[in-house]
């Protein structure tokens, strides 16, 4: 008996009961499917294990863990987007909760599967000339809280006057070691190499990144820390982990020794803003994920 099963008119959430790996596990507890039906449902995103969304075959399942599958005709409803959830929206702006593993906007190797294309979908589900329009952008592998604009003229005014629209952005960080200073400031000239990866520069001409960090608990192995963005640079956090000797947890590619969650240790919980049109202060959360909490207790 690998799983215990739940199920809803959306979805069907499966507990693992013992190791294995994500498609043997699937093609088990789905067993009135065919191998290619249940490939075709992990390459679309319809799965997620805990916390994020995963597509790879020989993702190593532990006993606890939920597997979630999103049923086919619940994703392609309005009300059902694939990785991420609407938290807010109006005639201007729509606000989502982004869950790890979905892209931000578009790459060279996917189009659709990502969020900038779903909620194109979406809006136009209502009128085919609606529109959305990217004013930040999450990594791929971080979660949390994401804004859209749903016309040019508010994509401008947000893009424009971002620094004084934006009130506050905090992130969580899962890091690697305990951190024993309880708080800091972080501050450098980011540059990026020809292979886009970002690193903090002697010299000044680079752009000026600030980050402010406090620690929420911490153990010998793991740090759970709250930061909060001074600049938005890209990579920003991410960088500035490593600088302080606390690679963010599962960033191999800024120095992270192992990745124990499946998953980037980063987390988009906050996000404050004057509202672009009628200037009311709004404020959104997304909780933080349980395995963040969880290792570093």
């Amino acid at each position: 008996m690998k799983s215990k099963f739940r199920s809803n008119n959306n979805s069907l959430t499966y507990t693992v009961k013992e190791h294995t790996e994500l498609l043997p596990f699937l093609l088990e507890v789905m067993h009135n499917r065919s191998r290619n039906s249940v490939k075709s449902i992990l390459t679309r995103g319809q799965i997620t294990v805990d916390d994020h969304i995963e597509t790879k075959h020989n993702y190593p399942l532990k006993p606890g863990q939920q597997v979630i599958v999103l049923k086919n005709k619940a994703a392609i409803k309005q009300d059902q987007l694939i990785g991420m959830s609407i938290i807010f929206e109006d005639k201007d702006i729509i606000v989502i909760n982004k869950e790890a593993g979905l892209l931000s906007i578009a790459t060279k190797k996917e189009k659709q599967q990502t969020v900038h294309h779903q909620l194109m979908e979406y809006v136009r589900q209502q009128d085919p000339q609606n529109r959305v329009f990217v004013v930040h952008r999450l990594d791929k592998e971080t979660s949390g809280v994401m804004m859209f604009a749903k016309n040019e003229k508010t994509k401008r005014q947000l893009q424009d006057k971002w620094k004084d629209i934006v009130k506050e952005r905090t992130y969580v960080a899962l890091v690697e070691g305990k951190v024993t200073k309880p708080s800091g400031r972080i501050a450098s000239w980011l540059k990026e190499t020809k292979t886009h990866l970002m690193y903090s520069s002697p010299d000044k001409n680079g752009q000026h990144a600030v980050t402010h960090y406090k620690v929420l608990q911490s153990n010998n192995e793991f740090s759970l820390l709250e930061v909060q963005l001074e600049t938005g640079r890209k990579n920003q956090i991410r960088v500035h982990m490593k600088d302080l000797g606390h690679p963010i947890v599962g960033d191999k590619k800024y120095g992270a020794n192992g990745n124990p969650i499946g998953r980037l240790g980063l987390h988009a919980k906050v996000l404050s803003f004057n509202h672009p049109t009628t200037g009311q202060l709004l404020l959104f959360k997304a909780d933080v994920p349980r395995s963040f909490y969880n290792k570093s207790k």
